[in-house]
């Protein structure tokens, strides 16, 4: 039954987060009655007061006695967490998001890179290394080098030996996920792509503070210049 229950429960929280953060119910908005969601979702009462727990702790929604079950302003909103991320780019994400999350990308991988380089790891260097080697190999719009790509800059993040860096990782990898995905068209060869990330990795290996820092800022900044020229377009 407990498990029964946690399952349904699971179920719920996934459905609803998605719907509040796609928009369905908007920051104020009151969700329904604890006894219309049983409802809706064919749950138990228990099962409805966990899944409210559970968007609560993600900051989504506030549940107070005769004020109901509200949806909590964005600014409140745990957007680290992993649920959260992926809910937000599921679909058809807005060029907004990507822009965003590009923008906290660039905020912090060129200073990993750079603290790769100052740290130089050798362990952790090679890891890169081998993230750039599959990236070679895999053949272009693979789910293999996308893995590789996602490795390639969750290492970096490693080699920094940053700890708040290297929590940046789940972050890190539901970005690339999409923007990989939206942003690749602006590049036409791919083998550019590769050598741009072996910039980033030879300037780390031979200790190039700078150079690695401006590598990994040129890497990301292509693909925010074409996010905001889409944004003008629709502005």
């Amino acid at each position: 039954m407990l498990e029964r229950n946690f399952n349904l429960s699971f179920r719920m929280t996934q459905e609803l987060g998605r719907t509040i953060i796609c928009g369905e119910y908007l920051p104020g908005d009151s969700l329904p009655t604890e006894a219309e969601l049983c409802e809706k979702f064919g749950v138990s009462r228990t099962a409805v007061r966990e899944a409210v727990k559970m968007l609560s702790a993600k900051g989504l929604i506030s549940s107070k006695p005769r004020q109901g079950i509200r949806i909590l302003p964005r600014e409140e909103w745990n957007i680290f967490d992993a649920d959260l991320l992926s809910w937000s780019l599921e679909g058809n994400p807005s060029m907004q998001v990507l822009k965003e999350f590009l923008e906290m990308r660039i905020a912090v991988e060129p200073q990993a890179a750079a603290l790769a380089a100052q740290r130089c790891n050798p362990e952790k260097i090679a890891a890169i290394g081998e993230a750039l080697a599959r990236m070679r190999s895999a053949p272009n719009d693979s789910a293999e080098v996308m893995e590789a790509d996602i490795d390639f800059h969750i290492s970096v993040l490693y080699a920094s030996e940053n700890r708040f860096y290297i929590r940046m990782r789940d972050f890190v990898r539901t970005a690339l996920k999409v923007s990989i995905a939206h942003t690749n068209i602006i590049r036409e060869d791919f083998d550019e792509v590769v050598e741009d990330h072996a910039k980033v990795y030879f300037a780390i290996k031979s200790g190039d503070v700078v150079a690695a820092r401006a590598a990994m800022h040129f890497l990301m900044d292509e693909a925010l210049t074409y996010i905001e020229s889409e944004l003008k377009k629709i502005a």
